[in-house]
């Protein structure tokens, strides 16, 4: 990304808000326009709008490969390398490097220096590798059932991978070290309206299973609410450990919520 912008002090716009998300999560050819605390709270309230873009364009790879006759297998694969392809391989770069500094068992400005290094550990490899596995194999599971079935979890994963990134960005959620995004966007939202986004998502996700009928809504919506909880989980756990959140961990977290819904959506 380029050098952001200046801050402002006006209001932000919903256009701000959604160019900071888009800017700032996705690789498309969005220009942030502002880059401040204002400006981040409307982005990272817009953070699923984004999501639903790379899950609806994963979805739409996933199908149409299973439409011209691929298997289940290479449509799952597509369904999978579409959000790695629209975020740059962020979000998996950042769990890795999580994983890294997790596993490391070092002090936490240790830890934060290992997670900066540009090479990847094998904590960081063997996790990446468990994590595209899950995600390859539960999309070939649904793909098998039907083209429906795997675009539908594509595009609940993804927004529950940037839900949780809301979440995230609630007020008391420290950053572990100053500068980047992790740091931008450091408790930015207050709790309530994070909340709020994280329900308004979940009810939308349930309202998108309905296409598979009643059991479907509510199985996309204990799906999201799972991802949420795996989230909330990693992160309590990361702040203790790093104290605060960084991009990395802002990555991990959405990779793992993505890994946990597309989990629950192969139960039952």
């Amino acid at each position: 990304m380029s050098t952001p912008p200046p801050p402002s002090s006006a209001r932000p716009t919903l256009q701000d808000g959604l160019r900071f998300a888009f800017g700032t999560l996705t690789v498309l050819p969005v220009h942030v326009t502002r880059w401040d605390r204002q400006a981040a709270r409307a982005g990272m309230r817009s953070a699923p709008v984004a999501g639903a873009v790379v899950g609806l364009c994963a979805a739409a790879l996933g199908a149409l490969l299973l439409l011209l006759g691929s298997g289940p297998l290479l449509a799952a694969v597509g369904s999978a390398a579409v959000p790695a392809a629209l975020t740059r391989g962020l979000h998996l770069d950042g769990l890795a490097d999580t994983a890294d500094g997790l596993g490391s068992a070092k002090p936490a400005a240790t830890a934060l220096d290992i997670m900066k290094q540009s090479d990847i550990g094998p904590f960081g490899v063997i996790t990446l590798l468990f994590v595209l596995l899950a995600q390859v194999a539960v999309y070939a599971q649904l793909y098998a059932a039907g083209w429906a079935h795997g675009a539908l979890a594509a595009l609940v994963s993804a927004v529950a991978a940037r839900l949780a990134l809301t979440l995230a960005s609630r007020a008391g959620v420290p950053a572990a070290r100053p500068g980047g995004l992790g740091a931008a966007v450091a408790g930015v939202l207050p709790v309530r309206g994070a909340l709020l986004a994280a329900l308004t998502g979940t009810l939308l996700c349930a309202a998108a299973g309905l296409a598979l009928g009643p059991s479907g809504a509510l199985h996309h919506g204990l799906a999201v609410l799972a991802a949420l909880g795996s989230a909330q989980l990693l992160l309590a756990h990361c702040v203790r450990r790093f104290g605060g959140v960084t991009g990395d961990v802002f990555g991990a977290l959405a990779e793992t919520a993505a890994t946990t819904a597309l989990v629950v959506l192969a139960l039952g």
